[in-house]
């Protein structure tokens, strides 16, 4: 739960005025503290005691948590609401693959293989799933290490490892390592004989129990032992345990501060539902139901790309629209007496308008002004999209270069920053209106390049 600052001047050594920090006051600081806006080594005053306390008091209160490396890793948690409306969730949930040790050769290879292919360029973003989930389902020790070894050899990919053999699966910890894997499951009957393994090598760590109670303890033996990057299974058995386990656990952390349950869950549709379709919808429910983890025993485009669009929607910030960067973009290949033609930077605006033209089969230079994400007549109201910036935006985008004639298209419905325009690229450009909308842009293109072309 948040601090308040007028807490937190209580805990400082009250030096006055040093203005060490970098703040006229203690009291300046910790406000700005309580805020997020400094950090406490600001004060070089503060002993390693009051730091731990305040870092403690301070940390979000839902751990974060990376499984992965680079720019494969995967970060979850540090969410601060529990619905989305209240102003945003942070990070979404990595959907993993399960690979059992029982499958053979091929169906190992057609897992890789797919988890690779499967990607979707969606409204400006590479959708994707994120993890691969070996499993010691056999028992056999050998073969686990040799699953874990073929996946780690043929991705980048963080990894869920999953044994109840601590044996194996300390030792497939130790193959993978620097991918930052997540082991899986430590429990009450193994946590002390996992303890001193665990802190040989740091990774995250899955805590599986019977029950939400049976996990409150060993994550508080963990976190004592200095092994705070856990993630929990509090055990559901079916949907309806799922949901209300998931909901009991996101309010007991962000409602309640409840800081032994303040970690991101994982989930497992792969055990709680056989038939393909029903794992599906287990999942999608999970995606909803802030599960940071989601295991799946397998997919394919048309499952796999539903549930990604689903998690888009829900883990992109409402407060923000979707908005692609401000360029010109080159649909085709277009050249010097291709047409050009600008917009918004809203993606939806963006997407329609490239698609529009990339069904006439015209190339085409796509110039899309910043307009903080508004669609072209809102951003016109909004005084975004103005003769004045878009000739601004014109002129240093470098399109002008890429062309030897002048000729600018402009959206139908902004048809009144014609003159503005003009007047704004010093009359180099013959501004052209264009349709209202996109759907109009498959009659006036080509007969628009013909003129240029002629």
């Amino acid at each position: 739960m948040p601090i308040a600052g007028s807490q937190i001047v209580k805990m400082l050594p009250g030096r006055k005025p040093c203005r060490d920090c970098g703040f006229p006051t203690c009291f300046a600081f910790a406000m700005k503290l309580a805020s997020g806006g400094t950090t406490v080594d600001k004060c070089p005053y503060l002993s390693e005691e009051t730091k731990a306390k305040l870092l403690d008091i301070l940390a979000p209160p839902i751990k974060l948590v990376t499984i992965g490396s680079e720019e494969n890793a995967v970060k979850i948690g540090n969410e601060e609401v529990i619905y989305r409306h209240e102003k945003t969730f942070v990070h979404s949930p990595g959907i993993a693959l399960l690979i059992s040790d029982k499958e053979d050769k091929a169906k190992t290879e057609e897992k890789i293989k797919k988890i690779k292919e499967l990607q979707f360029p969606w409204v400006g973003v590479n959708l994707k799933a994120d993890l691969l989930a070996p499993y010691c389902e056999s028992g056999d020790k050998a073969k686990f290490l040799a699953l874990v070894k073929k996946v780690y050899d043929s991705t980048d990919l963080g990894m869920v490892l999953i044994s109840e053999d601590m044996d194996a699966l300390f030792a497939a910890r130790d193959i993978c390592v620097d991918r930052h894997p997540l082991i899986y499951p430590i429990t009450k009957e193994n946590i002390d004989e996992a303890i001193p393994k665990m802190k040989a090598n740091l990774t995250p760590v899955g805590l599986r129990g019977e029950s939400i109670e049976e996990l409150v303890p060993l994550t508080t033996k963990l976190k004592d032992a200095g092994i705070e990057e856990l993630v929990l299974d509090p055990g559901s058995k079916n949907l309806l345990e799922a949901i209300r386990d998931q909901t009991f656990i996101r309010k007991a952390a962000l409602k309640q501060g409840f800081r032994p349950l303040g970690y991101p869950t994982i989930a497992f549709p792969c055990f709680m539902a056989k038939d393909g379709l029903k794992e599906m919808l287990v999942g999608s429910t999970f995606i909803n139901k802030w599960a940071a983890i989601i295991v799946f025993s397998d997919f394919d485009q048309y499952s796999l790309l539903p549930l990604l669009v689903q998690r888009l929607n829900i883990y992109t910030d409402p407060r923000f629209p979707m908005a692609v960067e401000e360029k010109y973009y080159e649909v085709g290949e277009p050249d010097e007496s291709s047409p050009v033609l600008v917009t918004s930077n809203w993606a939806l605006t963006y997407f329609l308008v490239s698609s529009a033209v990339e069904a006439t089969k015209v190339p085409a230079y796509v110039c899309v002004k910043d307009a903080e994400g508004l669609g072209v007549l809102t951003a016109w109201a909004a005084g975004k999209f103005s003769g004045d910036s878009v000739g601004t935006f014109i002129k240093k985008c470098g399109v002008a270069d890429k062309v030897k004639h002048r000729k600018l298209v402009i959206p139908g419905k902004v048809a009144r920053i014609k003159g503005e325009l003009e007047d704004a690229l010093n009359l180099e450009w013959e501004i052209i209106v264009g349709p209202k909308e996109t759907t109009g842009i498959g009659a006036f293109l080509p007969g628009f390049a013909k003129q240029l072309k002629g």
